[in-house]
């Protein structure tokens, strides 16, 4: 038999993919300089994490 997934195991990482992407849109309006070197850190992530998953579905 399967173990269920509480609703916070399941979103967990979706939410935290949201949070880090507000973050860097804030950043990303609100500064200059660092600020937006760490914007573009902050929305590359949900990107990347799209690709791992695209990868990882083929394997």
């Amino acid at each position: 038999m399967k173990r269920r997934n509480s609703l916070r195991a399941i979103f967990a990482v979706p939410m935290l993919l949201a949070l880090v992407s507000i973050a860097g849109l804030v950043v990303a309006l609100t500064g200059d300089g660092a600020r937006d070197a760490a914007a573009w850190v902050a929305l590359a992530i949900p990107v990347c994490a799209v690709g791992w998953a695209m990868r990882a579905r083929r394997a």
